[in-house]
């Protein structure tokens, strides 16, 4: 196998989008279009990565790293000099080079590694990637000879009758012989209507000089779709959306209502889990096995033990051990430690906490900045009171504690092994373990009351 290189187109503005974010960083299902584009070429054996940037170039290099090398198109004058700005880096050099634009999000490693395959066994200088479109109105039409090589490209605008009825069409994707491609990009003119320089007119120019130019037709039109404007966004959205959802599906997860669900790319979760609708999971969320997920729950960015059932509650940057029990209507905020057999109830806030195994926050009640031991139990209206209105303090709660209901602990605090907390106490001092504590003030009852305010 041949050296492998790959040029990505990222360097258009995408005015049609209407957005002050540059084309190619809106996501697709959680993830910048671009950023799809060069997770899928990456898995293709490429020995180098070529980023073609534009406007927004600091933007795309943030989201994409060291992924990939960069070249800077200072000025868009068409696809072929796109490439032309890789030269530096790859000019002269032996091997077979993909060009894939930023902007097609569903395109998949195994049709690049089939257009790739195909191109080496036919030893052609050029491979276009094409696809049977019913509709192919607006799309240049891949023209083919009696032996099934490619005789020419035509843009619909200049096509026949004849021509028009083809429903082969060219996605915009080829594979080049590296030296090839760029003997031919000096050679391209911009002698058009638009003075731009073309991509296109290399298999021109390599047909002209006698080298064999092919195609490689894709089974799936969709994976092919470009995003030029929200609509098409949305329609990217909703075929990567279906793609996922359906891997997920065939491996082992129960999804109730698909069309309801919404499941970022980086997203993996275990088999026999179920997610029910409303449910949104994105980042790098790991779900484990025989969970329950959902109904109308948004988790991002968590990582999730077996066995564990959240319901119609929000989590996020945080990691969640086997058999808890979240919700109704809590939130987990950044960087919680929930450990296996913790129950968090119906309203309940959890920030920046660790929650030991087996204790509970059954309902109503904020916990932040606390370290909780094992098997507490956090009554109804419980507050960690950690935010003196400039800085934050911790409240530690040690294993087998049982604080009473609507308790104030006022932070820097610290409740000891197995003591009690009296309900409706406001707690500012530490409590040694085994104790009892009450801090509310003594009840009075005045006889008569009423009566006398009555008068």
């Amino acid at each position: 196998m041949s050296n492998r290189y790959a040029v990505i187109l990222a360097a258009g503005q995408g005015t049609r989008m209407k957005s002050k974010l540059y084309k190619v960083l809106h996501p697709v299902c959680g993830k910048p279009m671009v950023q799809h584009v060069v997770d899928q070429v990456s898995k293709l054996n490429i020995k180098e990565i070529v980023t073609i940037t534009g406007h927004g170039a600091e933007m795309v290099k943030e989201q994409l790293g060291s992924s990939s090398k960069y070249a800077l198109q200072e000025e868009q004058l068409g696809t072929a000099h796109a490439v032309m700005q890789a030269r530096e880096m790859l000019e002269g050099k032996e091997g077979v080079t993909i060009v894939v634009c930023g902007d097609t999000p569903l395109i998949k490693h195994e049709t690049m590694e089939a257009l790739f395959k195909h191109h080496e066994e036919l030893s052609a200088k050029a491979t276009i990637l094409t696809a049977h479109a019913e509709s192919p109105f607006g799309y240049g039409r891949v023209i083919r000879n009696e032996q099934a090589m490619v005789e020419k490209i035509v843009e619909h605008k200049d096509a026949s009758e004849e021509e028009r009825k083809i429903k082969e069409i060219n996605t915009g994707t080829y594979c080049f012989d590296n030296k090839a491609l760029f003997e031919a990009l000096n050679k391209v003119t911009n002698n058009n209507v638009q003075g731009e320089y073309y991509l296109p007119d290399v298999i021109e120019i390599l047909k002209n000089e006698g080298e064999i130019v092919t195609a490689y037709q894709t089974a799936d039109f969709e994976e092919t779709l470009g995003v030029n404007d929200r609509v098409a966004l949305s329609h990217a959205e909703t075929f990567m959306k279906k793609r996922i959802n359906e891997e997920h599906m065939r491996n082992g997860v129960t999804i109730i209502d698909p069309s309801n669900t919404y499941i970022g790319a980086d997203v993996k979760i275990g088999s026999d889990t179920v997610l029910y609708p409303g449910t949104i999971l994105s980042g790098n969320t790991l779900i484990g096995s025989d969970c329950v997920i959902g109904p109308h729950t948004e988790i991002s960015d968590c990582h999730i033990g077996d066995q564990t059932v959240i319901r119609q509650s929000a989590a996020y940057d945080s990691h969640i051990g086997s058999q808890v029990n979240i919700g109704p209507f809590a939130h987990i905020r950044p960087q919680s430690d929930i450990h296996d057999e913790v129950k968090i109830g119906n309203f309940v806030e959890v920030k920046k906490s660790v929650f030991g195994k087996g204790s509970k926050a059954s309902h109503l009640s904020y916990i932040g900045d606390a370290e909780i031991g094992k098997d507490v139990n956090l009554g109804c209206g419980s507050i960690t009171v950690n935010y003196d209105g400039k800085n934050k303090y911790l409240t530690k709660i040690e294993d087998g504690v049982f604080i009473g209901c609507n308790s104030n602990l006022v932070a820097p605090v610290i409740i000891g092994e197995g003591a009690y907390v009296a309900a409706g106490s406001t707690i500012t001092e530490d409590v040694p373990g085994e104790a009892l504590s009450i801090a509310r003030a003594r009840q009075v009852n005045k006889e008569n009351y009423v009566q006398k305010f009555n008068k």
